[in-house]
């Protein structure tokens, strides 16, 4: 089992950043692929961004290139997730979550087999 937890969410004016962190425990997250996803009032859960195990691959979501960066720290057995330029639609619940997806699966929820509870990111205009 793997229990994962989110910090660094907040408050912020938009244009700010934010550096989301998840750390991992119960086991390492050494050869698992880890993605971010998030959760606004009344929407659905989407991706934002994911990367391989080796923090060799990563994948955006089209809102969020250029402006989010994902990286992993193994030997920390934590990952990260940098937000810049943030704006008042990126406010949302962001969850991390561990898991082995294929390259087909990494950017879907049914990649991934653990999850945080969640950290909230407020963008305020």
């Amino acid at each position: 089992q793997v229990q994962l937890v989110e910090s660094g969410g907040g408050l912020v004016q938009a244009g700010g950043s934010l550096r989301l962190s998840c750390a991992a425990s119960g086991r390492t997250i050494s050869s698992y692929g880890m993605g971010w996803f998030r959760q606004a009032p009344g929407k659905e859960r989407e991706f934002v961004s994911a990367i391989n195990w080796s923090g060799g691959t990563t994948y955006y979501a089209d809102s969020v290139k250029g402006r989010f960066t994902i990286s992993r720290d193994n030997a920390k057995n934590t990952v990260y997730l940098r937000l810049n330029s943030l704006k008042p639609e990126d406010t949302a619940v962001y969850y991390c979550a561990a898991g082995s997806p294929t390259r087909a699966t990494m950017t879907l929820m049914r990649g991934y087999n653990y999850w945080g509870q969640g950290t909230q990111v407020t963008v305020s205009s």
